[in-house]
């Protein structure tokens, strides 16, 4: 087996599941997007922003770029919804061209990770997984988040199942994949 299949199969997945939670979170009003809410950030609009610019942390240093602490110089820096989700799909691009430019060595691969007054020495398979980790971490709260708007929170555990297959379909149009298309670049 392709040791880069499963982390191909979580880009995917974590692409999916940003697209989802923030095309449900689109339906917000700007007041349910910026109120003050229960979870390590305060808002909906602090948390999905934070994932954005940790995203981008990580990507630019497997990209093997230099960026470091600027990527957070601006905590908040997406106002609303539909411009977020526009940057946070293009880091997912970015991040899914990395893994799928990995081959099995290519995952032992150190990254240097700036982090302004050192530098991080990191297997790039420890960093995908650290980095899928935190996007379900706070993914998740922002999902309990949307739990407490008028709009219903999308499911976003049910990955690849026939019972999805119409909205899969649908949804992956939008993103410019088929189910065809990530199969077969993941292996399977």
């Amino acid at each position: 087996m392709d040791t880069v299949l499963p982390y191909r199969a979580m880009a995917y997945n974590n692409a999916w599941a940003n697209h989802r939670l923030l095309t449900a979170c689109r339906q917000l009003t700007p007041a349910e997007f910026t109120a003050q809410r229960t979870g390590f950030f305060p808002s909906l609009r602090a948390t999905l922003n934070h994932i954005l610019i940790i995203d981008h942390f990580y990507v630019d240093a497997m990209e093997g770029g230099t960026l470091g602490p600027a990527a957070w110089a601006e905590r908040e820096p997406h106002d609303t919804v539909a411009v977020l989700q526009a940057a946070q799909a293009g880091m997912d691009r970015r991040l899914i061209a990395v893994v799928q430019g990995l081959d099995g060595t290519g995952l032992q691969r150190i990254v240097h990770v700036h982090r302004g007054t050192r530098v991080q020495h990191e297997r790039m398979d420890r960093l995908l997984l650290h980095l899928f980790q935190h996007q379900t971490h706070h993914r998740g709260q922002a999902h309990a988040m949307v739990s407490g708007t008028s709009v219903p929170p999308p499911q976003l555990d049910e990955f690849f199942s026939a019972e999805e297959a119409p909205l899969r379909a649908a949804e992956f149009a939008t993103l410019g994949w088929t189910e065809d298309t990530v199969w077969e670049r993941c292996g399977a």
